[in-house]
């Protein structure tokens, strides 16, 4: 699909300046490259990375790059289609056609199925901001819940997949309340710990994406966790990156070792918070898009 025209197409890049509005393909853009940045994240809990595999056989960082490199032209559509006043129908239809692009990119693997989900619903947010359908004040998650948040949280649900599996056996909201309740989990949790943690370490922004992770794994009730461990698994990965944080996270002495023995005591118990990897993701994105 052909860019918006509510701003003239300059070159893409990672992340944009959230002083000014944004291409649809800038949007995509950065969108894509908050995925490679998650990717780019160590030590993560059982997560993959561009270290290891974590607690997964099936994928790979190499994987990962390519499904996000297939999933950005539908970011675009997305943003683009949200510009243009489009329901939660249409989002939905370019959701699909962008998981299919994923499956084909990874010999069928679920890379980011959520975060198509995710950061598709916050591209559209932008491209609506952007055209003035909203006001142009108005956080990303707050957009998303106006616009389609009824829409959202009484659509259709994937029977098949493991996060509804885990929402009807635990009563947990799940990814599809959270984007319908405009993505607390990223305002109230994920976007604080970034924005904390680079003022604090401004020379090491890894260190910033790290912390975010071990926030929204310690807050989260991430259904990646309860499929794969039940209550007690994700308690256990609660505990863990909770106590991470209450002894200084990345600002402590030796942080990235103690990190990386949680990550290793996820990957022995092949616990994997994919959720949390997910609003990372969609936290790094609004850090480069929210205005202000």
């Amino acid at each position: 699909m052909s860019g918006s025209t509510f701003l003239s197409a300059e070159p893409r890049r990672a992340q944009v300046c959230p002083t000014r509005v944004a291409t649809a393909q800038e949007l995509a853009a950065s969108a894509a490259g908050s995925l490679v940045l998650e990717l780019e994240t160590w030590p993560k809990p059982g997560l993959v990375s561009h270290v290891d595999t974590g607690s997964h056989d099936d994928m790979d960082a190499e994987s990962f790059r390519r499904s996000a490199a297939a999933i950005e032209p539908f970011f675009t559509a997305m943003a683009d289609n949200g510009a243009r006043g489009c329901g939660m129908g249409r989002l939905r239809s370019i959701g699909l056609d962008a998981e299919a692009a994923m499956l084909r990119a990874t010999s069928g693997v679920n890379t980011h199925r959520g975060a198509i989900f995710g950061l598709g619903l916050l591209c559209a947010a932008a491209g609506a901001r952007a055209s003035g359908r909203v006001d142009r004040e108005m956080q990303l998650g707050a957009a998303v819940s106006r616009l389609w948040g009824e829409e959202i949280a009484m659509g259709p649900i994937l029977l098949n997949s493991h996060g509804s599996w885990a929402c009807r056996s635990y009563g947990v909201g799940g990814a599809r309340m959270e984007a319908a309740t405009g993505f607390p989990s990223v305002y109230e949790v994920g976007l604080p710990a970034l924005r904390r943690s680079i003022l604090a370490s401004p020379g090491d922004p890894e260190a910033a994406r790290v912390e975010a992770c071990f926030s929204l794994i310690a807050a989260v009730e991430d259904t990646n966790l309860l499929h794969r461990g039940g209550t007690a698994g994700l308690q256990f990965a609660r505990r863990s990156s909770q106590r991470f944080l209450d002894e200084g996270g990345v600002s402590r002495a030796g942080w990235r070792a103690c990190a990386a023995l949680i990550h290793d005591r996820f990957v022995a118990r092949r616990l994997s918070p994919g959720g949390s990897a997910d609003l990372l993701a969609m936290s790094l994105f609004v850090e480069a898009n929210e205005l202000r």
